[in-house]
């Protein structure tokens, strides 16, 4: 991969080279095999320090971070933007970040709720800023980590049929997952009632639809995707039964879909709302297998970045 673009940041899938996409899913699958093998220790981030700044809730995208550092042997540090600390006497978000950058971290993980924070930070601090997911706009890593799972599900992305369901209008996985799914060549379609689509979504080079029945038929992957009611100024869905009825993912919908489609979500699930229990824990589910690429993949970002970094200093 000599010809792959460095990696000093990881920002985003829109600016991101095919060719890095599929370095960070080749070291994935790397690092996914040695732990399906047993290997707990990597010593890729010895002597490092992996510091997580999270400004809004999280538990499967942090923890999986975490767990990320410490199988690269490295020290991690979770730092909880929350009323423990100097945000709430109104320090800014740069200063916060400039002061953890004085304790000598090398990675920042950084979740925001502003679009353009990660990119912000990349401009003001020597480390690497990772992209954790930031306001509306971009979820990079659980783009890589479901593109992951399709990957080792599915043997390749190009030419797969893609639907993706649910609030796409204030989904940032739904925004990084588009253009690593057209990136790499397979064809998607976007489903959700009116409100929760955004305008001019055909700009992103998706088919929509208002059909759950349309947007699974002959689908390969089916992602679905919660209603992100804290990020809405008004209720845009009549309510929660009336969604599910319309647009919930239940046995009945899901006996529609061809052999060997599966169902992913990057949760946390709603369980009654857009999924069924027994669809999220059905056959087709691969769910949990997410949830453990996500390990992988985040190994692989760390790892890529390290060795990108070592790269410069030469």
């Amino acid at each position: 991969m000599a010809d792959a673009q460095k990696l000093e940041h990881l920002l985003g899938i829109e600016d991101l080279e095919v060719s890095s996409i599929r370095r960070l899913l080749d070291r994935g699958k790397k690092f996914k095999s040695d732990l399906e093998k047993g290997k707990k220790k990597f010593i890729h981030l010895r002597e490092r320090t992996v510091v997580n700044l999270f400004f809004e809730p999280s538990s499967r995208t942090r923890s999986s971070f975490e767990m990320a550092a410490k199988r690269l042997d490295a020290d991690n540090i979770n730092f909880m933007a929350d009323s423990s600390t100097s945000v709430v006497k109104g320090e800014t978000l740069i200063d916060t970040a400039k002061i953890l950058e004085a304790m000598s971290p090398d990675f920042l993980v950084l979740r925001h709720g502003s679009a353009g924070a990660p990119q912000l930070l990349s401009k003001k601090l020597e480390i690497p800023v990772i992209n954790a997911g930031d306001g509306f706009h971009e979820h990079p890593s659980q783009a890589l980590l479901d593109a992951l799972t399709i990957e080792t599900t599915k043997g390749s992305i190009e030419g797969l049929k893609v639907a993706i369901i649910g609030d796409i209008a204030h989904s940032r996985v739904a925004r990084s997952n588009i253009y690593l799914l057209n990136k790499m060549g397979a064809t998607v379609t976007v489903c959700g009632p009116p409100t929760l689509l955004p305008p001019h979504v055909g700009r992103l080079k998706v088919r929509e639809t208002y059909s759950v029945q349309e947007a699974i038929e002959d689908a390969d992957v089916v992602m679905i995707l919660r209603i992100q009611f804290e990020r809405q100024n008004t209720k845009q869905i009549p309510s929660n039964a009336e969604y599910y009825r319309l647009y919930g993912l239940n046995n009945n919908t899901a006996r529609q879909l061809k052999g060997g489609a599966i169902i992913m979500h990057p949760g946390p699930m709603n369980r009654g709302v857009e999924i069924s229990p027994q669809v999220a824990d059905g056959s087709n589910s691969v769910i949990l297998n997410q949830v453990t690429n996500g390990v992988a993949i985040r190994m692989a970002i760390l790892a890529c970045l390290e060795e990108d970094r070592n790269r410069g200093r030469v």
